[in-house]
C-alpha cells in the first residue's frame, strides 16, 4: 500500500512538471512568422482561404502589381514580371498568384533567374471558392481556369496597398509603370480600364478580325435578367485584362459580392458563355463596372495582338505603346502569332526547362 502511494506521488510530480513544461513554451515560444503553413490554411474558411509564401516586406511607396502565374503559363507571367521590372526606376513590389501545385516552380523560376532581385510575395488561390459559380465549358476551357478569375477577389489577396495594378499574363509593358499607378480614379470608382472605343488603329485591327467592342459581342439580350439591366447593346465594353484598383473602393461598394451575384446567375440561367466574347470572366465585370470606371490612356492597354495569326499593328504604332496585350487565341509562346520579338525580347528561359517556345525550325 505505502508502495502504491509512492508511485501515485511520483506519477503526480511528473504530470505537474509536464504542465509547467507546455505552459513555460507557449508564453515564452518565438513569435510566429507572418504567413500560414500548409495545414494552416485548411483551417481558414473557403472564402478567405489563403497561403502566402516567400513573403517579401511591403513598401509604403512600391507599386504594387498583381498578377497570376499558372504552372502551364509559368513562362508567360514570368515575362510579364521581367518587363514591368526592367523598364523602370520605381520599386514594384509584386502579388504572383497561383494555385497550390505551382508555388514550388513559382518560387523557383524566380530565384533561379535574373529576377531574384525583385520583391515579391506569392498567394496561392483556392479555387473552391468558385464552387457552384462557374459551369464547365467545352469550347474555350483555357478561360475557365481558377486563376482567370482571381480578379473578383482583390481584396481576399491580402494586400496592404490600398491601390493596386492587375496584369493579366498575356502581357508585355514598354512604359514605365509608375505612370500607369499614377492615373487618378475619379471619385466612387474602384478600378479603371481601357475602353473599347479608344485609337483609330485598334478600331482597324478591331474591323479587320471582327473582334466585339460592344455589350452586344458580352451579353445574351434574348435573356431577361440581361435586359432588365438597362444597358444599351451598343455601349461600349472594356477589356478587365488589365487595370487599376482602389482596394478600399472596392471593399466599400461590395464589387466582389457583386460579381459573384452575376455568375451564380450566369450558373443557373446561362445568360453568357465562354463561346462569346470574352468567355464567362469578361460579362460580371461589365456588368457591375457600367457607366462605373475611370478611363485609362489607351496606350497603356494596346490589345488584340492575339486575336489573328497575321494581322499586325504598324511597328511604329507599338513603339509608342506603353502596354501590349495578346488577348485571344494565338499566344506569343506558341506558334503562330504576330509581333512576337517584342514578347520574346522578355522572355527568361524556364531553368527547370519545364516552359518551352513553340517555333518553327527556322525561328529557333
Amino acid at each position: 500500500m505505502a508502495l502504491l502511494k509512492k508511485i501515485n506521488r511520483v506519477l503526480l510530480t511528473v504530470l505537474v512538471l509536464t504542465i509547467c513544461l507546455i505552459l513555460h513554451s507557449r508564453l515564452f515560444r518565438e513569435p510566429s512568422q507572418p504567413k500560414l503553413t500548409f495545414s494552416d490554411a485548411k483551417k481558414v474558411p473557403v472564402h478567405t482561404q489563403k497561403l502566402l509564401v516567400d513573403k517579401t516586406a511591403e513598401g509604403k511607396y512600391d507599386i504594387p502589381v498583381v498578377i497570376c502565374a499558372a504552372e502551364e503559363r509559368m513562362g508567360a507571367a514570368m515575362a510579364t514580371i521581367n518587363s514591368i521590372y526592367s523598364n523602370t526606376d520605381s520599386s514594384v513590389f509584386f502579388y504572383i498568384v497561383t494555385l497550390r501545385d505551382a508555388i514550388k516552380l513559382t518560387r523557383e523560376y524566380i530565384q533561379k533567374t535574373k529576377l531574384r532581385g525583385i520583391k515579391y510575395k506569392i498567394v496561392e488561390f483556392n479555387p473552391m471558392i468558385l464552387k457552384g459559380k462557374v459551369k464547365p465549358d467545352s469550347s474555350r476551357p483555357d478561360l475557365l481556369h481558377p486563376l482567370n478569375f482571381v480578379r473578383f477577389y482583390l481584396p481576399l489577396l491580402d494586400i496592404s496597398h490600398k491601390k493596386v495594378i492587375y496584369v493579366d499574363d498575356d502581357v508585355i509593358v514598354q512604359g514605365d509603370i509608375k505612370d500607369l499607378y499614377n492615373i487618378k480614379l475619379e471619385k466612387g470608382h474602384a478600378a479603371a480600364f481601357a475602353t473599347d472605343c479608344d485609337l483609330p488603329s485598334t478600331h482597324e485591327m478591331v474591323r479587320s478580325v471582327a473582334m466585339q467592342t460592344t455589350y452586344m459581342g458580352f451579353l445574351d439580350y434574348r435573356k431577361k435578367e440581361v435586359r432588365d439591366l438597362g444597358i444599351n447593346p451598343s455601349d461600349c465594353s472594356f477589356n478587365p485584362g488589365v487595370f487599376v484598383a482602389d482596394v478600399p473602393e472596392w471593399k466599400k461598394q461590395k464589387i466582389t459580392k457583386q460579381l459573384e451575384k452575376w455568375m451564380q446567375e450566369n450558373f443557373n440561367q446561362n445568360i453568357y458563355s465562354s463561346a462569346m466574347a470574352g468567355g464567362v470572366a469578361t460579362p460580371p465585370m461589365l456588368i457591375v463596372f457600367h457607366d462605373k470606371y475611370t478611363v485609362i490612356d489607351p496606350l497603356w492597354h494596346v490589345r488584340h495582338l492575339g486575336w489573328s495569326p497575321d494581322t499586325r499593328y504598324s511597328e511604329a504604332f507599338l513603339q509608342g505603346a506603353h502596354l501590349l496585350h495578346w488577348n485571344g487565341r494565338f499566344k506569343p509562346w506558341d506558334y503562330p502569332c504576330v509581333h512576337l520579338d517584342r514578347w520574346e525580347k522578355w522572355f527568361i528561359p524556364d531553368p527547370n526547362g519545364r516552359f518551352l517556345l513553340v517555333r518553327p525550325k527556322g525561328l529557333i
